[in-house]
């Protein structure tokens, strides 16, 4: 499960981009913290502290506890905005957990096992419907990832969703189907070999009279019109021997 982070931030009386150019230009990050029917708050957070919290990854899955000049907010972060050069944070939108402390977040899937896999031993491909799940679960239990398992997986099974163990109160934000997390694709040596011989078979044979089609999948003209070629000329005659 993810824990709970701490950030500090301070009040931005004022909203627009000349107060958020601003608040760069001191160092901080403009940020808005909005949800729960409550009226959207502006806020600057320190930009060191905020970017150690980004590096540590998972950062729009964990549950944050903003302290706003000591009124406690918690909430999740829903979209972060970047520097498309340096890659740093510019903006941050903050959404409030609401009073059930129940919130909608993407979970990532990790895959473990690869070797057990008969399937992928004989050649057949990991192919991954989905990198992650989305669910509803409490904001203090958000979980880091999913684990499932390939040990014993053939060609052509599926991993369904009702194959993840998901903890206590986590459940899948899509009840009304069992839909597909990964599938283990690709042909079993014997179905190759047998596809081959098929396509050997297929192959343009040589015609009644021994005849090959000529380069280029076409008869020659003769064979095409169903005539035989033309014997070849008999060479002339040799001339009498001059006579003595």
């Amino acid at each position: 499960m993810s824990e709970l982070i701490t950030l500090k931030a301070t009040a931005r009386p004022r909203a627009g981009k000349g107060a958020a150019r601003q608040a760069r230009r001191d160092g901080n990050v403009p940020a808005v913290i909005y949800g729960n029917q409550e009226t959207p708050e502006t806020i600057n957070l320190e930009y060191n502290e905020l970017w150690k919290q980004v590096l540590r990854g998972h950062f729009t899955s964990t549950a944050i506890e903003l302290d706003v000049q000591g009124t406690k907010h918690i909430v999740l972060a829903r979209d972060v905005q970047v520097d498309p050069v340096r890659d740093t944070p510019l903006h941050v939108d903050f959404q409030r957990v609401g009073k059930d402390g129940v919130i909608r977040v993407s979970i990532p899937v990790h895959f473990v096992n690869e070797t057990l896999s008969p399937g992928l031993k004989r050649g057949g491909v990991l192919n991954i419907v989905r990198h992650d799940v989305e669910v509803y679960c409490p904001y203090d239990k958000i979980p880091r990832f999913f684990e499932i398992s390939l040990e014993g997986m053939e060609i052509g099974r599926s991993i369904h969703i009702s194959a993840v163990t998901m903890p206590e109160g986590v459940s899948p934000v899509i009840k009304s189907r069992d839909f597909t997390i990964a599938t283990i694709a690709g042909a079993l040596k014997g179905e190759e070999e047998t596809t081959t011989t098929t396509a050997e078979a297929g192959a343009p044979a040589a015609d009644a009279k021994g005849a090959a089609p000529a380069a280029g999948g076409k008869a020659a003209p003769a064979a095409a019109a169903g005539k035989a070629a033309p014997a070849a000329k008999a060479a002339p005659a040799a001339k009498p021997a001059a006579k003595k």
